[in-house]
C-alpha cells in the first residue's frame, strides 16, 4: 500500500496511486510549458516570461494584441478539440473492448463533417456570409455524429451482443460512405464554400476566436465533467457483458448515454477544429501504457494526451514552414496511421 494514498471521507474514499498521479500531474505541467511556448513563437517571437505577463494582465499593448486575441483563442481550441476527441476515443475502446475504436476510424467525425459542410453550403448567401449564428454548427455536428454513431452500435450489435471485429469493419464503411457524401456535397456547394471546407476537413485550427471558445469551453466543461462521474460504470463496461449484468450495471442504458457523451464530444471538437485524425485513437493508447487501464487515471491522461497531441501539431504547422501554414490534421495522421496499421497486425497475430 506504499504505492498508493487513501482518501476517506464519510461518504465515499478512494485509493489513489502515487506513480499514475505524479504522471497526471507531469502530463499537466508538460501542457502548461507547451501552451507557453506556442503562445511564444509565431511570425513574431515574443519571450515566454512576456507571455506570462501578458497573461496575468500585465506587458505592452502589442504583446497583448497578438497573444491574447490571434495566438490564445486558437491554442484554447486546439486544447479543447484534441482533450474532446481523446476522451470519446478512451470511453468508444472502454466500452467496445476495442483498441481499434476511435471517433475517426468508426466514423462518427464523418458523420459530423458532412453535416457541417451541409450546414455551411445551405446556410451562406451570395456574398459567403452565414445567415444563422454559427452557434448553431455544433448543434448540426452533433446530430450528424449521433446518427451515424446510432447505425453503427445498431448494425454492430448481433444477438444483443456488441462484435468488435463487426463495430470496426461497419465503422469503416460507414466513414467511407461519410467521405463520399462530403466530396458530393462540397462538388455541389459554391467555389468558396468548398475550398474553406476542403482545408476544414483535413483538421486545423486556423482562424478561431474567443466566440468559438465562448461556444466550444461550455460544451466540453460539461461533457468532461459527466464522463468523470460515470467513470466506475466504464471501468465495469470493460469487464465484459455478463460480468457488467451481474455487478447490476445497466449495460445497455449506459452504453447509450456512452454513446450520446462521445457523440457530444466529437461533434463539438468536429465543428471548431475539423477533422484531425487518430487522436482519439492515439491519446488513449499513450496515456493506457503510462497510467494502466483504470479510467479513474485513463480519461484525465487521454484529455491531457489529445491537448498536447493537436496542441503541438498545429504549432509545427504554423511555425516550421512559414509563412504557409499546414493544418494539424497533416501531423496527426502521419503518426496515427502508422500506428493504426501496427495495432491491426498485431491484432491479427492474437
Amino acid at each position: 500500500m506504499k504505492n498508493h494514498l487513501t482518501l476517506r471521507t464519510k461518504y465515499f474514499s478512494f485509493l489513489i496511486s502515487k506513480k499514475s498521479l505524479f504522471l497526471i500531474l507531469f502530463l499537466f505541467i508538460l501542457l502548461l510549458a507547451c501552451f507557453t511556448i506556442s503562445a511564444s513563437l509565431g511570425e513574431t517571437f515574443i519571450n515566454p516570461f512576456h507571455v506570462i505577463e501578458v497573461l496575468v494582465g500585465k506587458g505592452n499593448a502589442f504583446e497583448q494584441l497578438v497573444v491574447t486575441h490571434f495566438r490564445l483563442p486558437r491554442i484554447l481550441i486546439a486544447i479543447l478539440v484534441g482533450s474532446s476527441l481523446a476522451v470519446a476515443g478512451a470511453i468508444l475502446q472502454g466500452m467496445t473492448r476495442n483498441p481499434l475504436a476511435s471517433p475517426d476510424i468508426m466514423g462518427i467525425t464523418g458523420g459530423a463533417a458532412t453535416t457541417v459542410v451541409l450546414f455551411l453550403t445551405f446556410f451562406s448567401d451570395k456574398d459567403n456570409n452565414l445567415t444563422v449564428s454559427i452557434q448553431w454548427l455544433p448543434l448540426s455536428a452533433f446530430v450528424g455524429a449521433t446518427v451515424v454513431a446510432l447505425l453503427l452500435y445498431i448494425l454492430a450489435n448481433h444477438g444483443r451482443n456488441l462484435s468488435p471485429i463487426r463495430l470496426v469493419l461497419i465503422g469503416i464503411g460507414l466513414s467511407a460512405f461519410m467521405k463520399a457524401a462530403t466530396t458530393l456535397f462540397m462538388i455541389t456547394s459554391p467555389i468558396y464554400r468548398a475550398s474553406q471546407a476542403n482545408i476544414w476537413i483535413t483538421g486545423t485550427v486556423y482562424g478561431s476566436d474567443w466566440q468559438d471558445v465562448n461556444i466550444l469551453l461550455p460544451i466540453t466543461t460539461v461533457l468532461m465533467l459527466i464522463s468523470f462521474l460515470i467513470i466506475r460504470d466504464i471501468n465495469i463496461q470493460e469487464l465484459g457483458e455478463p460480468i457488467a449484468k451481474s455487478a447490476g450495471n445497466r449495460v445497455h442504458t449506459y452504453r447509450f448515454l456512452f454513446l450520446l457523451i462521445c457523440t457530444g464530444l466529437i461533434g463539438s471538437a468536429v465543428a471548431f477544429g475539423g477533422t484531425i485524425g487518430f487522436v482519439g485513437l492515439l491519446a488513449p493508447h499513450i496515456s493506457r501504457r503510462l497510467v494502466g487501464s483504470s479510467f479513474g487515471y485513463l480519461l484525465p491522461s487521454s484529455a491531457i494526451m489529445g491537448a498536447l497531441l493537436v496542441l503541438l501539431a498545429d504549432l509545427v504547422g504554423r511555425t516550421l514552414f512559414l509563412p504557409i501554414e499546414v493544418p494539424a490534421g497533416v501531423f496527426t495522421a502521419s503518426i496515427g496511421a502508422p500506428y493504426f496499421v501496427y495495432l491491426l497486425l498485431k491484432q491479427r497475430n492474437q
